[in-house]
């Protein structure tokens, strides 16, 4: 059940927040672990026995890793557990060279990164064990993040999942955040992607230099907008009912290095392997050589994690080895040139990393660098941007531009988290403004055929 569907818009969600709001306090969560996994099922209905299964498992490993300190079995145990469950749906077909034979349940990759933080952190006596197993299996499933994340540290919800606060100023916010993201999606994330997709589907012969950029362009700025929009509407649904969920993005694109980069971009996947893998691994402390060898690991698991594919594994490689150059002393000199020179190369290597993600093939990911770079340049049909863009694309393209940087923030008095701080006015305005993307998103939807969510993939 897509958040940008009439059917979660006008039918899930009223019934699930009147129902909500009815209910005591003490069945609350009974309530949302339930929609969650209806939520769940509405999708995946044959496969949400692997979530029960995730939800009942980890419970007994949190119990056992808790009574067992002294030892940490328990946790190998629950680790490879969460793991062999992934790899089995998501990476099976790809040792065996069947890629199509097992069906990816949605949301695998995030819901069993959650179970593993939890237990580690039990382990780490960062985090009580949950002795109620509604609770903990609510932490897993809670529906607003369970599909494309944010992941959500078990630590930072703990005391929210026992008691949260519910009140008229978060509830309004949380519908404000929704609404953004439901225009950031369905206003300009598909708008980019019906530009992309179009021109990434040419034979090679048929792309210029020009078009390539424009699909490459369209594309970053797709991805970006629509994920940040799920990871928006996940954080308004979350205060809508009392969990404050954190941020998952920070402008990734006006990063001065890919170092900087990844402390903006998918925050808490970033942050996740940081925690969970890197430091594990000895993380910066045993030597610049391991140093390396523990960033170019992680970020090959990285790009694994999102897909088990090559074209990902180039990606996270690159990333790993940009990251690597930029220790031997590239970040020292983007440190004192001009920020716009920065951002420049920023922008080029996550331009070109971002073929690889897109494209699966990896033949056809070089042929479309080397049409970008004017390398290979002879085509048999070349076709002009009116082609694929038209006005509405060029209004969503531009709009995309200022939205990806903090331009707008600097002329508008914004306060994300109270709705009716300001003057009367300001507050009218801002209601207005809101109201006005929500009725001209639905317009969208209802006339649209074109909504993935490509993280969902994942």
């Amino acid at each position: 059940m897509l958040f940008t569907s009439p059917t979660f818009l006008f039918g899930f969600l009223p019934i699930v927040l009147l129902l909500y709001y009815l209910l005591p306090n003490k069945s609350k969560n009974t309530l949302l672990l339930l929609v969650s996994l209806i939520f769940y099922a509405w999708g995946e209905l044959q496969y949400v026995w692997v979530l029960v299964a995730s939800i009942i498992s980890n419970y007994v490993f949190g119990r056992f890793i808790d009574k067992n300190r002294s030892h940490y079995y328990w946790l190998f145990i629950g680790v490879v557990f969460n793991l062999g469950l992934l790899f089995y749906f998501k990476y099976y077909g790809f040792v065996s060279n069947k890629p199509d034979s097992i069906h990816l349940p949605l949301g695998i990759s995030f819901f069993t990164f959650q179970a593993i933080s939890y237990l580690v952190d039990v382990k780490r006596q960062k985090a009580k064990v949950q002795f109620n197993i509604l609770n903990l299996g609510l932490y897993i499933s809670l529906f607003p993040q369970l599909i494309a994340g944010p992941i959500v540290r078990y630590n930072t919800i703990a005391k929210q999942i026992k008691q949260r606060i519910h009140n008229t100023p978060l509830f309004v916010a949380g519908i404000e955040r929704f609404t953004y993201g439901l225009a950031k999606k369905v206003l300009i994330a598909n708008a980019l992607g019906a530009v992309a997709d179009p021109i990434f589907a040419l034979d090679n012969s048929q792309l210029s230099l020009s078009l390539s950029w424009l699909a490459i362009v369209c594309f970053s700025l797709q991805i970006y907008f629509d994920f940040s929009a799920y990871s928006d509407m996940a954080i308004g649904l979350g205060r809508m009912f009392g969990f404050q969920i954190q941020e998952n993005f920070n402008y990734p694109y006006i990063a001065t290095s890919i170092q900087d980069f990844w402390r903006r971009w998918h925050i808490s996947l970033s942050t996740w392997f940081k925690d969970y893998l890197y430091i594990p691994l000895g993380g910066n402390r045993k030597g610049t050589l391991r140093t390396y060898f523990n960033l170019l690991l992680v970020f090959i698991l990285c790009g694994f994690w999102h897909g088990a594919s090559w074209n990902f594994l180039v990606w996270g490689l690159l990333h790993g080895l940009f990251l690597i150059i930029e220790r031997l002393g590239l970040a020292k000199f983007l440190q004192k040139i001009p920020r716009l020179f920065s951002r420049i190369y920023t922008l080029l290597v996550l331009m070109v990393t971002w073929v690889f993600f897109k494209i699966e093939n990896l033949a056809d990911a070089l042929l479309f660098l080397k049409k970008m770079f004017y390398i290979n340049h002879e085509s048999i049909t070349v076709y002009s941007y009116h082609y694929f863009m038209n006005n509405y694309s060029i209004i969503a393209l531009v709009t995309a531009l200022i939205l990806a940087t903090p331009i707008a923030k600097k002329y508008v008095t914004y306060y994300p988290d109270q709705f009716f701080k300001g003057s009367l006015i300001a507050v009218n305005m801002r209601m207005i403004f809101i109201v006005t993307l929500f009725f001209l998103s639905l317009i969208v939807i209802s006339a649209a055929t074109y909504n993935p969510f490509i993280y969902f993939r994942f």
